[in-house]
């Protein structure tokens, strides 16, 4: 027996050892978050206090799974745009003040986790707040531990707002109390709210402003910023294909000039008109005509001409107006380039390249390497960037390409990528696949929002029979069938993996506080000395030893182990439970002083360029004022 216990006792101390130097170590912050976590988890694993299966059980745990998923929509929300067009209507309501800004994503925030996942809830809003605050010129780290923050406050409001609350139900309900209504937490939310508000708004303006979210800025040439250069506009016209054509040309065999069903090829545009055909649009609308699939599509030889096209045509005017005349088109008075499948960059001409000397025309990059060339920079450098340059956008098909040209070129995002393996000919200047990653493809912004409210709806309705983890999964997978990704790989780049991986590796550390008995041992030591100081110091107790163990062991497997424990203690002390379990509640649901203790707060982590110890300098004040004013309110919420 004393061999067991002392065996016992010595995975308990061995677990406590590497819990103290992983903290130690996220302190320290010289290694990363998710390597410490990992290491943590392989000492677990090779020292023998965890199986095989214990140890790897985070990787698979619904909650890792969900913060996947949660990412993808999230990326979609961001890469579609409708993140932009949200921030822009919360920047409208704070007209570009900070506080007010601060005040609305604190209110909306805790809203909305009232009926949805804090988890949920902090992945949807997180693009959101990051577009505000890029559009605004406000630091995001400023917004977005608070807004992780926020979600869990918001969860205090209702009885699904988060597991705990359903564990202290459950925990009354079995002992014969009366159980806990929908709006029972309501007063006590809006009260952890208004300390959260109070609390937050001085502390993450003096310790989280000065974040620059692990980001260099930069300071390349944007796609709007290339069209201007080389005044693409000025010589770019839109005309759309009509579905009746009444004032065409007649041709010399007296036909009249159909250009419906040709192709580029038969209708020798450039040959007979001067004039260059660089895009061929389609646009789909829904019967309601709230969406639209866009396809843009290099014009090549082989390009066939339907009804409701829409032409981008470059060219001197005049000869671009004959055509259109010729051919019955309908011009289009706006024109914008817009970037969904079709990119620009700039290439530089090698003195190796085996198109020195040769005309465009001759060079034949449209069909080599699919792409167009659209305007030629040629000259010296200068400090304003035309200066001693000569722009050539004119007759490009007869112009010489020079060694040293600067050419703007046009294709699909994966040909301009695939310019970059070609060094013998050119230098591609920027790169055009994270290029692409910055594009927005905002039709798709009304399906985003679509599948956004259909996942929230499946959260939120009990008579929805899907688990969170998937309805997560579903709206994930939605996102990128629905096309609100250029590819999945740009869905896989929107997942915070370093956050995954933290998350994951640290959930185990709850199972081996658990197995070697560390949290129960912990847990009755304290409430045991504190019984007999009189109810109000046993609920401070009971409300700091969760908030405790929460910063290592899961919130709701904190409630379950801590709500029989305040439940029994109340008992004993002869007074009403309710107020004890609240405590319980509060301390697994406030849980803000480590970036591993909630997902929300390892979701802001990486975007927010987050240590260890801004967690605890801006967590810690709050979980402990929370602590103490609540210990004094719940009493007269729940009178003993």
């Amino acid at each position: 027996m004393q061999k067991i216990h002392f065996k016992f006792f010595h995975s308990m101390t061995i677990t406590l050892i590497i819990l103290i130097i992983t903290v130690a170590m996220f302190i320290w912050g010289r290694v990363r978050a998710d390597i410490v976590a990992l290491t943590a988890l392989a000492a677990l694993l090779v020292l023998g206090i965890l199986t095989p299966a214990e140890a790897l059980a985070g990787f698979s745990s619904p909650i890792v799974i969900m913060m996947i998923g949660l990412f993808v929509v999230g990326g979609a929300i961001m890469q579609t745009g409708l993140a932009k067009l949200t921030g822009n209507k919360l920047m409208a309501l704070s007209r570009g003040n900070e506080t007010v800004t601060f005040l609305l994503v604190m209110l909306v925030t805790s809203f909305i986790g009232a009926f949805v996942s804090n988890t949920g809830t902090v992945a949807l809003m997180m693009p959101i707040i990051m577009s505000l605050a890029a559009g605004s010129g406000m630091q995001s780290s400023r917004f977005l531990m608070p807004l992780a923050f926020a979600g869990s406050l918001g969860g205090m409001l209702t009885l699904i707002g988060t597991p705990p609350n359903l564990v202290i139900d459950e925990v009354l309900t079995e002992a014969g109390f009366k159980p806990l209504a929908f709006f029972s937490f309501f007063p006590v939310g809006i009260i952890v709210i208004a300390i959260g508000i109070i609390v937050l708004m001085p502390l993450s303006k003096i310790f989280l402003s000065k974040k620059q979210n692990g980001k260099k800025k930069n300071n390349g040439k944007s796609l709007d910023d290339l069209v201007d250069e080389y005044q693409l506009l000025d010589n770019l016209h839109r005309y759309i294909v009509p579905s009746k054509r009444t004032a065409a040309a007649i041709d010399e065999n007296g036909q009249m000039m159909d250009i419906v069903g040709k192709t580029l090829k038969d209708l020798s545009i450039q040959k007979k008109y001067g004039v260059s055909i660089i895009e061929i649009r389609n646009e789909k609308k829904s019967r309601l005509g709230l969406v639209k699939d866009v396809n843009q599509n290099m014009a090549k030889s082989s390009s066939t001409i339907a009804v409701h096209d829409t032409l981008y045509i470059m060219g001197d005017e005049e000869k671009i107006e004959r055509f259109a005349q010729d051919y019955d088109l309908r011009k289009m008075k706006d024109v914008k380039i817009d970037f969904y499948d079709l990119g620009l960059t700039e290439i530089v001409v090698m003195p190796t390249s085996n198109f020195a000397g040769l005309r465009i025309g001759d060079a034949n990059l449209r069909k080599r390497f699919g792409i167009n060339v659209l305007g030629v920079k040629r000259g010296g450098s200068s400090s304003d960037g035309k200066v001693g340059k000569e722009y050539i956008t004119d007759n490009l098909i007869a112009t010489k390409l020079h060694v040293g040209d600067m050419l703007l070129v046009q294709g699909e995002w994966t040909n301009l990528a695939h310019l970059t393996a070609d060094t013998t000919n050119w230098v591609v200047l920027d790169q055009p696949e994270k290029t692409a990653d910055k594009v927005l493809l905002d039709y798709k912004a009304p399906v985003a929002a679509a599948i956004m409210l259909l996942m929230i709806a499946m959260m939120v309705f009990d008579f929805i029979p899907v688990a969170l983890v998937t309805a997560v999964i579903i709206a994930g997978l939605l996102t990128v069938f629905a096309g609100c990704f250029r590819n999945v790989e740009a869905a896989y780049k929107t997942i915070n993996w370093e956050s995954i991986v933290l998350i994951a590796a640290m959930m185990p550390m709850s199972t081996a506080l658990e197995k070697t008995g560390a949290s129960a041992l912990v847990s009755q030591g304290l409430v045991d000395s504190l019984g007999s100081m009189g109810p109000t110091a046993l609920l401070a107790g009971i409300y700091f030893t969760t908030s405790l163990m929460t910063m290592f062991i899961s919130n709701t497997a904190t409630a379950v182990l801590m709500a029989p424990i305040a439940l029994v203690a109340a008992q004993q002390v002869g007074v009403s439970p309710y107020s004890f379990l609240f405590a319980v509640t509060l301390g697994a649901s406030m849980c803000f002083a480590s970036p591993f203790s909630t997902p929300p707060n390892a979701l802001v982590m990486k975007a927010g360029g987050y240590t260890f110890m801004d967690y605890v300098k801006v967590g810690l004040p709050l979980q402990i004022i929370i602590g103490v004013v609540m210990t004094f309110v719940l009493p007269l919420l729940f009178p003993y």
